[in-house]
């Protein structure tokens, strides 16, 4: 079976999200999104500590979209350095991790 992950980045904004959200779903770079907020952030930016509001988005794809879901995400994305990281998806249901696979696949069978 193949290797799944779940991605995440933040953006400033709802609309952000909602926009960068679909335009990684349409790609087929990933399932489906979860965009969550706002959550408070805390954090180091440029040397200076910070706290802020944004919005979470959760990606679930397959572990070889990756490198082109990263790549749409830093394209895409409104940050000039936005956080983006995977973690593993170590278990799922079949029929969940089959739709993931089915719907990222770059080569669907006709």
């Amino acid at each position: 079976m193949t290797d799944f992950l779940q991605v995440a980045t933040a953006t400033e904004t709802r609309e952000q999200a909602t926009t960068l959200a679909g335009s990684v779903v349409t790609a087929q770079l990933a399932a489906g999104a979860q965009i969550v907020g706002p959550v408070v952030s805390v954090f180091w930016h440029l040397g200076e500590f910070g706290t802020g509001e944004e919005w979470q988005l959760l990606f679930k794809t397959r572990a070889d979209r990756y490198a082109d879901l990263e790549a749409h995400l830093l394209e895409h994305h409104p940050w000039k350095n936005p956080e983006v990281s995977a973690v593993p998806i170590v278990a799922g249901s079949d029929a969940y991790l089959r739709w993931v696979e089915r719907t990222t696949d770059p080569n669907p069978a006709d």
